[in-house]
Parts: structure tokens; sequence; C-alpha cells
């Protein structure tokens, strides 16, 4: 009986608006793989009055649909190359995180909006660009931005998305390459904000709540998976692009 007060106070909690938001937000980004927080963060935003707690739900329900693609492209995850990624994002991702606690965040949200749309439209009004050079150097300094972004704006899979489209991987190579990526990144980015930050700013009750729109997260991604592996290789680098511009507007607005 001591149980369903609690159980009460976590329905009551739920939010449908909300649940939708994440349900069509997970849709949308899993067809390219990133952009889950950019999309979830404006419809969010509009939904609720509690800037922080949007924020909380967005990284729970990313971490686990982040988790559920990887599962699901395990197969072709590039075990070699990663390591090179991880190892910049270690250096980037303290630096991201001093942005996001410590600077303002117009800053640097208005300039990367505007080079990911600048970016994102270059490429769909262009032949791909495919660069020869492709020294393992640069995957460090990929990983290393993407480190930064993480921090700072929970977008870890930017730098890195652009590189690998870059490298003229195939549509499975390249999301076997930024969805871990991504998903170390920002459980690494949780378990410090975690540590640090939000036990002092959060209370438990908001915590568990969050826990509840998972499914919602679970489901969309799953369909947009399925969207994903009817993509060809052409498609799936425009849809990147597309991406990368809808997150250019979401942090420019």
């Amino acid at each position: 009986m001591s149980s369903m007060p609690a159980l009460v106070a976590l329905l009551d909690a739920i939010s449908l608006p909300v649940m939708a938001a994440i349900f069509v937000s997970a849709l949308i980004s899993s067809v390219a793989g990133f952009a889950f927080s950019a999309i979830a963060g404006a419809l969010l935003l509009h939904i609720l009055d509690e800037p922080v707690r949007a924020v909380q739900i967005m990284m729970i329900c990313s971490a686990g649909g982040q988790a559920f693609m990887v599962w699901s492209l395990r197969h072709e995850i590039e075990w070699r190359e990663l390591p090179r990624f991880l190892a910049g994002a270690a250096a980037g991702l303290p630096i991201g995180l001093y942005l996001l606690l410590d600077a303002d965040p117009r800053l640097y949200e208005k300039g990367l909006g505007a080079f990911l749309i600048v970016y994102g439209l270059f490429q769909l009004l262009h032949r791909p660009t495919h660069l020869r050079t492709q020294h393992p150097a640069f995957d460090g300094v990929a990983g290393f931005l993407g480190g930064i972004t993480g921090g700072m704006v929970a977008f870890p899979g930017a730098p890195v998305t652009i590189w690998c489209g870059l490298k003229g991987w195939s549509k499975e190579r390249q999301r076997g390459l930024y969805q871990p990526f991504i998903l170390v990144v920002q459980l690494a980015a949780l378990a410090v904000l975690a540590w640090g930050v939000v036990p002092s700013r959060m209370p438990a009750s908001v915590e568990i709540a969050s826990l509840a729109y998972l499914p919602a997260m679970l489901l969309g991604t799953f369909l947009g998976l399925g969207l994903f592996r009817r993509l060809t290789d052409r498609q799936f680098g425009k849809v990147i692009n597309f991406f990368l511009i809808a997150a250019g507007i979401a942090l420019l607005t």
C-alpha cells in the first residue's frame, strides 16, 4: 500500500504531449542516427516550463535510444577506427562541459548552428564531396570536436558524422562508427553531470518520471531504423545533410 502514493505521483508526472514529442523526435532522428536532442528540444521547451527537466528527459531518452541503435547495428561497428575518435573525445569533452556550465551558450550555439546550415546546404546543392587524404590523426581531431559539441550542446555526432561522410563510407559503415561514438560520449557526459551537478539540482521524483518516456523513445527508434534500412547510400547522404541543417536551425532559434 505504501507504494501506491508513489505510483500515483509518477503517473501524474507523466505528460502525454511530452510522450508524443519523444516518440516523434525518436522516429525522425533515428533515420539518420543523431539530432534527437535538437528535434526534441525544439518541441519540449515549448511544452515544459522547466528547462532543467526537459534537458534531463532528453539526455535519458537519448541514451536509451542510442543504446538500442548501437545494439541493432552491432555487426557494423567499426572497432578498429572507433578508439581514435574516442581518444579525441576524451580530450574534448571537458572543454565542452566547461562551456556548458561556465560560459554563455549564446557565444557558441549561434556559430555552430550557422556552420551546420551552411555545410548542409553546400552538400545538398553540390555533388557529394569525398576527401582523398584521410590521415588517422584527422579521426582524433573529429572526435575531439565531437567531445566539445557533445559537452556543450549535447550534440557529439555533428563533427564525426560530417567526417564520416567526407570519407565516402557506406551508410552502414558511417553509422557503425558514429552511433557507438555518440552513445559513449553521451554516457560520459551524463555520468559527469550526475556526479557533479545533477544531484544538487534535480529531485529524485523527476529522475524516475523521466524513465517513463523510454518506451516512446524505443518504439520511435525501432520504426526509424526500419526506414533507415530502406534508404540507398545516396538517399542517406541527403538525409544526413537535411538533419544537419535542421540541427543548425534548432541551435539558432
